[in-house]
């Protein structure tokens, strides 16, 4: 989970495979900023997004990244395939319950703007080396105006938004953004935290 992620979820289910175990339910909300009834919401859609055959062991299942893709709130957003690489703790892509209420969490109304902006960071960095360079910024500004030739920005636009990128928060001057460059670049964007989140 967000603040550590503990092993495979506390126990087996009870009776009723639709529901939650309590004490999971508990550890659930003290780990992510999501109420109980969002994290029995949740899993109820993570439940959906398997086959029948495997909702009864949704606690150990994977849901596989072509499936998580389905979802209304990542469907048209153009970071979707970053967003599974992010969040997901499998070479493949797939999520686990934890991984799926991970990404809610991060992305709820709740969250924290550092958090927020933490994940954003980890989302927009694209070879994952901890920095924003150029290369990561171009592919930024294609996922934003569209990848379409009309929308694409030619040569000489995408070097000067880049530069003028780098020349806002670049602020030890080194070519690239670091997590705390960023952070600050979004502590000055009020509206950023309102701007990135997938409603439940």
């Amino acid at each position: 989970m967000i603040d550590g992620r503990r092993g495979s979820s506390a126990g087996v289910m009870g009776g009723s495979a639709s529901l939650l175990p309590r004490e999971a339910l508990s550890e659930y909300q003290e780990l992510t900023f999501l109420s109980k009834q969002e994290i029995v919401l949740a899993y109820k859609r993570f439940r959906e997004l398997l086959p029948r055959e495997e909702r009864e062991n949704a606690f150990s299942a994977r849901v596989p990244k072509s499936q998580i893709l389905t979802l209304p709130e990542l469907r048209a957003n153009p970071f979707q395939h970053r967003i599974c690489r992010v969040f997901s703790t499998s070479d493949d892509d797939s999520m686990s319950f934890e991984d799926f209420l991970d990404m809610l969490s991060v992305f709820s109304d709740s969250a924290t703007s550092d958090i927020k902006s933490h994940y954003a960071f980890r989302i927009f960095d694209f070879d994952d080396d901890g920095t924003l360079d150029r290369k990561d910024l171009e592919k930024l500004v294609n996922c934003l105006t569209g990848q379409g030739e009309e929308c694409r920005l030619s040569d000489e636009e995408m070097e000067q938004l880049i530069q003028n990128i780098l020349e806002e928060s670049d602020i030890d001057k080194d070519g690239t953004i670091n997590l705390s460059e960023f952070q600050h670049v979004i502590s000055r964007s009020p509206d950023f935290a309102g701007s990135f989140k997938i409603v439940l």
